[in-house]
């Protein structure tokens, strides 16, 4: 992996090339907050660039998409309400405390079942600056939806919550020749541009899909689509092609 030249601090990503100060233009492009954490903007570690990534949760789409960001090259560390080290080992990540977890990552993948959100994120202390990818359901669509429930400093952005886990498992995810499209809601382009690299990172395709305001369109959408392959149904089949 290359390193940042000297002097170099971190900037948000997103950021032009003039902003590094260098008037020849520097092409590294910062990643958050955490210092010393450099990639390439858009690209996986076989690109040239690799994010330092916290895993909350151990289950099932923790295992899966930590699988698929591991095999790309970032690296990672798990924490859980169980033990994280089994998984930790399978991912030949290191395992922490939720405040460990989130003190060494620039983006934090939120895989815990939503009744635990509040209190896992209060444990594990401020995620200012970080990115905080929100892929949780909430199974009784009681209240109000997850993504608003979400009390954090992080730059939240909702995605992978529409396929099954078992989907995330794929190398790639591809239906009838057709990449599988993930749809982002954030509100941080920085964010924005930091997981859909890691969305193209599982062979899928990221498509913006507006503001963290309509992530509860996205949570809806979920409940309403698993309800009807739940009953048997072929959801796609609801939704007509372009043309």
């Amino acid at each position: 992996m290359p390193t940042p030249p000297p002097g170099s601090t971190c900037w948000r990503p997103g950021r032009t090339r003039a902003a590094s100060g260098n008037p020849r233009g520097s092409p590294w492009l910062p990643f958050g907050s955490f210092p010393g954490s450099y990639r390439r903007s858009g690209t996986s570690q076989a690109q040239g660039g690799r994010m330092r990534i916290g895993i909350f949760g151990t289950g099932g789409m923790a295992d899966a998409l930590g699988t698929q960001w591991a095999r790309a090259g970032h690296e990672l560390m798990v924490s859980g309400r169980s033990d994280p080290a089994a998984l930790a080992a399978r991912l030949g990540a290191s395992a922490g405390t939720w405040r460990e977890t989130a003190a060494f990552a620039d983006v934090v993948l939120l895989a815990v079942p939503a009744a635990a959100i509040g209190e896992v994120l209060a444990e594990a202390g401020p995620l200012a600056g970080k990115v905080l990818v929100d892929c949780t359901n909430d199974p009784d669509l009681t209240g109000t939806p997850v993504a608003s429930r979400i009390t954090t400093d992080a730059h939240v952005v909702k995605a992978f919550n529409l396929a099954h886990v078992d989907v995330w498992r794929m190398t790639p995810p591809v239906f009838d020749g057709r990449p599988l499209s993930v749809p982002l809601c954030g509100d941080d382009p920085g964010a924005l541009d930091a997981v859909s690299t890691l969305v193209r990172d599982v062979g899928a395709k990221p498509v913006p899909a507006g503001g963290l305001d309509r992530a509860a369109l996205l949570e809806a959408t979920a409940a309403f689509v698993i309800g009807l392959w739940f009953a048997g149904e072929d959801a796609q089949a609801i939704l007509t092609p372009v043309g």
